[in-house]
C-alpha cells in the first residue's frame, strides 16, 4: 500500500517542506562522491545509539548534532524516494496548521525523540541509524490526529495487479502504525535482524501524536477533513 497524494488543500506554500526535502537530495548527491562511500559518512555523522547514551562510540562530532545529521542521511535511492514521497504528501499539511517556524521545531523534535527512542532499545549498539523516517513518522502522527478523514490515493498491490483507491488518512497512516508496532515488538528490536530502526518510527509517531495539540496555533482548531 503506497500513498502518492491526498485530498487535503493548503493556504500556505510549504517552503520548510520544500526546503527540509532539498535539503535531503543534496546530502544524498554529496553521500555518492563522499571519500570512502556511504558507511564512512554515516559512522561520521549518523545517530550511534552507544554515543547517543553515553555507552560508548567516539565521533567527529557530538552525540546531538549527529541527531540532527542523522536525519539528511540515507542509504540507498530508495530509502530517501520513500522517505521524501511521505515527507511531500503529509508534510505541506502540518506545516500549513503549525506555521514554518512551529513546524521547524516540531519536526526536529520529533527526529530528536525517534532517535532516542531507538538508542535506549539498544544502547550499546554501535551501527549508526541514519534517514528521516523518525521525524517524517511525527508528522505521519500529527496528520492521523488533525486529518483522520482525509482521503489518500493510494496504490495497491494485489498479485500481478495494481489498482489505485482512495482511502481515509486513518486506515494508511494506521496500518502502517501497525506494521511498525509490530515489527518493532516481534520482529526486530534492533537493527541488526532487519537494518532498520523500527522503535525509532514508534518514538517519532508518538511524539508527534502527543507533540502537535502542544504546538498549535491557539487561533488554530483541529480539522478532519
Amino acid at each position: 500500500m503506497i500513498p502518492y497524494k491526498d485530498d487535503n488543500p493548503i493556504s500556505t506554500t510549504p517552503y520548510v517542506t520544500y526546503a527540509i526535502i532539498a535539503a535531503n537530495c543534496l546530502v544524498f548527491i554529496y553521500e555518492l562522491f563522499y571519500p570512502g562511500g556511504l558507511e564512512r559518512f554515516a559512522l561520521r555523522y549518523g545517530a550511534i545509539p552507544a554515543s547517543l547514551t553515553g555507552m560508548g562510540s567516539s565521533q567527529p562530532v557530538s552525540p546531538f548534532v549527529s541527531v540532527v545529521t542523522s536525519m539528511f542521511i540515507h542509504g540507498g535511492f530508495l530509502h530517501i524516494a520513500g522517505n521524501m514521497l511521505y515527507l511531500g504528501i503529509f508534510g505541506n499539511n502540518i506545516e500549513d496548521r503549525l506555521g514554518h517556524l512551529r513546524f521547524i521545531v516540531f519536526y526536529l523534535l520529533c527526529g530528536i525523540a525517534a532517535a532516542y527512542s531507538f538508542a535506549f532499545t539498544d544502547p550499546a549498539s554501535i551501527m549508526p541509524m541514519i534517514g528521516a523516517s523518525g521525524a517524517i513518522s511525527g508528522i505521519l502522527g500529527a496528520y492521523i490526529l488533525l486529518f483522520p478523514r482525509t482521503q489518500v490515493y493510494t496504490i495497491i498491490f494485489l498479485g500481478i495487479f495494481v489498482q489505485i483507491i482512495k482511502l481515509p488518512a486513518l486506515v494508511v497512516i494506521g496500518f502502517w502504525a501497525f506494521i511498525q508496532f509490530l515489527n518493532g515488538l516481534f520482529g526486530s528490536l534492533t537493527l541488526r535482524s532487519s537494518g532498520i530502526a523500527w522503535f525509532a518510527h514508534v518514538g517519532g509517531f508518538v511524539c508527534g501524536l502527543f507533540l502537535i495539540k502542544l504546538m498549535l496555533p491557539r487561533r488554530g482548531k483541529a480539522g478532519s477533513r
